[in-house]
Order: C-alpha cells, then sequence, then structure tokens
C-alpha cells in the first residue's frame, strides 16, 4: 500500500500507526517530525502532478482543508481518494477508524482507544466560560460554527461566541471581537502563529490563553493528550 496524505491530522495519525506506507505528504506535514517522505506542496495548492507520478494507491484528504479541483484533478488521472469531514470529537474517532482501515490496518492502533478513553473521561466542566477564538489576524477571523476545535473547547467547558454565525470562519471586526468582552481570548499556534507577543496586546483589559494549534485543531495522536495539554493552559490563563 502506498498513501499520500494531504492533511497534517492524518499524515501523523498514518505514519504512526502504518509505518513505511506514507509515500508523500504535505509541507506542512510537521509530525511526526522525522517523517522522510516526497513532500507534495500545500494543502491548498498540492502539486498533482507530483501526486500523480508517485503511483499512490490511496488518496487522503479533507473537505475544509483541501480544494475540490485538486482532488477532481486526481480521481480524473485515476488516483482513488478518501475525502473525510471531521466537525467533533467523536466525527474524528469514526473517521481515523475509517481512513486507518482503508490503509490497510488491521486493528485499531493503541494511541486510538488511549485518545477515545481519554475523552470519555474528561469531567464535566464546574462552570463554563465564554471565548473568542481568533484563527487568522490581517483580516481577523474566528471559530464559527461546526468547528473540530470549537467542539473540543466545549467539552472542555469553554463556549465560543460565534458558535452560531452562518459562516465557519468568519471574518470579525477587531473591535466587535473586544466588545464581546469573553471570558477569554483563546490563541493557538496555528493556523496563525500567536506569541505573547502578537496577539494578546490587541485584547487589552482580556484574558488570554496561548494554546498549542495542534493539540486544539489536529484529530491524530495528538487527541490523547489534547484534553490535558489545553485544559492546563487554559486553567493557567484564567488564574
Amino acid at each position: 500500500m502506498r498513501v499520500v496524505s494531504l492533511v497534517p491530522s492524518l499524515t501523523e495519525a498514518v505514519a504512526v500507526t502504518l509505518p513505511g506506507v506514507l509515500a508523500g505528504a504535505t509541507d506542512w506535514c510537521s509530525h511526526p517530525v522525522d517523517l522522510d517522505v516526497t513532500r507534495v506542496g500545500g494543502t491548498k495548492n498540492p502539486k498533482t502532478d507530483r501526486i500523480i507520478g508517485l503511483a499512490p494507491d490511496l488518496v487522503i484528504a479533507n473537505e475544509e482543508e483541501n480544494r475540490a479541483p485538486d482532488l477532481d484533478a486526481l480521481r480524473a488521472a485515476g488516483v482513488e481518494v478518501l475525502v473525510t469531514e471531521v466537525r467533533d470529537v467523536p466525527q474524528a474517532f469514526r473517521e481515523l477508524d475509517r481512513v486507518l482501515t482503508a490503509c490497510g490496518a488491521r486493528s485499531r492502533p493503541r494511541w486510538l482507544d488511549e485518545a477515545e478513553a481519554a475523552w470519555a473521561d474528561q469531567p464535566v466542566p464546574e462552570r463554563r466560560r465564554t471565548a473568542v477564538v481568533p484563527v487568522w489576524r490581517r483580516p481577523w477571523m474566528v471559530l464559527g460554527r461546526d468547528t473540530f476545535a470549537g467542539d473540543v473547547l466545549a467539552r472542555l467547558g469553554v463556549d465560543h461566541a460565534y458558535a452560531h454565525h452562518a459562516d465557519r470562519y468568519p471574518r470579525v471586526p477587531l473591535d466587535e471581537l473586544v466588545a464581546a468582552r469573553p471570558d477569554l481570548v483563546v490563541l493557538p499556534d496555528e493556523p496563525y502563529r500567536f506569541t505573547a507577543e502578537d496577539g494578546p496586546e490587541a485584547f487589552p483589559g482580556l484574558t488570554c490563553a496561548l494554546v498549542s494549534g495542534r493539540h486544539l485543531t489536529w484529530y491524530g495522536p495528538s487527541l490523547a493528550e489534547a484534553p490535558r495539554v489545553l485544559g492546563a493552559a487554559l486553567r493557567a490563563a484564567a488564574r
């Protein structure tokens, strides 16, 4: 089996579970850190000719991270493409099962069982907090409706202010974000790399939580430690 992954989360999941199966991955696939495969461009602009040249048995993609025209071009060249949809934590586990089985896994990996148990054991939060969750700057974009990251935060007791917005990643003026007066401003280090020097200064008087984007937005082996890592960051910010 030869697989090309166009999704960083799925790249890590396949590489950890099925060593040697991946033939290619995007430039953004940073885990495992020692991953040695052919790089095929970005998630939004993959080099389809390079992917086709790798002669993969399967390309794994995601309906949010990858563009339909690129996937259609691969299918037109005779490449099988599996497209995932991940909008919440339970769906992430189902899709990971589906992807790993399609890539040749004969049994469920231990890390996936551990990840599912970690979320099943997550206690009901004693109190809930509100948040705005920027994912980009210039222009400001935040989590909106039906997002995996939004569901992750909700399970940790954090309800983001734009959960019912018509868009999944709405552009919202900074003054409106500040005027919302949330309990927290959650600033991940990806896709935009917010840091202590780049992000919190835009929200004077508000509590900011700098969090790991991989633990907030990736659905792979990092799911097993995400409740602990994110929970600790959110608690530390609230002190």
